[in-house]
C-alpha cells in the first residue's frame, strides 16, 4: 500500500529536530523508549498517552484519476507535553501552545504548506487539550492534528 504518512511523520520529526527555537524540547518519533528527563516534549505520531491507542495516524483513500493516481486525506497525530515541577497549570499550558505554534509555522512558511513535500498540503486540522495535576506538577498534553491532503 502506497501512502504518504510515513514522509509526513519523518518530515515533521526532522522539523522539530533542527529548529533553534525548540532547544530544550526532546523530540520523539512515535512512542521511544528512553531514559530523557526533559520537562517539554514534541512527539510526532503518538497521543503520549500511555494506556491509550497508539494511534499515530489515519488515512482516507480515493481515486484522482482512471490511471494509477491516487489521492490520499490524512490526519497524523502530534503531541506537545509541558511538565512543570510546581503547581502552575497556566504556564505549563502556555509553554504546550508555544511549542505548538512552532509545528504551525512549519505549515505556514514558504512555498505553501506542503512541509517540504511534493504534491501534498497539510495545516493544524484540530487540537485537545488535555491539562493534569501529577506527583511531578502540573502538566498540560496538547494533541495536534496535522491534517492534509496529498497525491501518491
Amino acid at each position: 500500500m502506497s501512502s504518504r504518512v510515513p514522509e509526513v511523520i519523518d518530515a515533521l520529526v526532522a522539523l522539530g529536530r533542527t529548529d533553534p527555537a525548540l532547544e530544550g524540547v526532546s523530540i520523539a518519533d512515535g512512542p521511544e523508549v528512553t531514559d530523557d528527563a526533559a520537562l517539554d516534549w514534541l512527539i510526532v505520531g503518538f497521543d503520549a498517552d500511555p494506556n491509550g491507542d497508539f494511534e499515530a495516524a489515519q488515512t482516507i483513500g480515493g481515486w484522482s484519476d482512471l490511471g494509477t493516481g491516487r489521492e490520499e486525506e490524512f490526519q497524523v497525530t502530534v503531541a506537545v507535553v509541558a511538565n512543570r515541577g510546581d503547581t502552575d497549570i497556566k504556564a505549563a499550558r502556555d509553554r504546550a501552545y508555544e511549542i505548538a505554534a512552532r509545528v504551525e509555522a512549519w505549515l505556514r512558511r514558504d512555498p505553501g504548506p506542503s512541509l517540504g513535500l511534493r504534491s501534498l498540503e497539510a495545516a493544524i486540522g484540530g487540537t485537545r487539550l488535555m491539562p493534569d495535576q501529577t506527583d511531578q506538577g502540573a502538566q498540560a498534553r496538547l494533541l495536534l492534528s496535522v491534517a492534509g491532503r496529498a497525491f501518491t
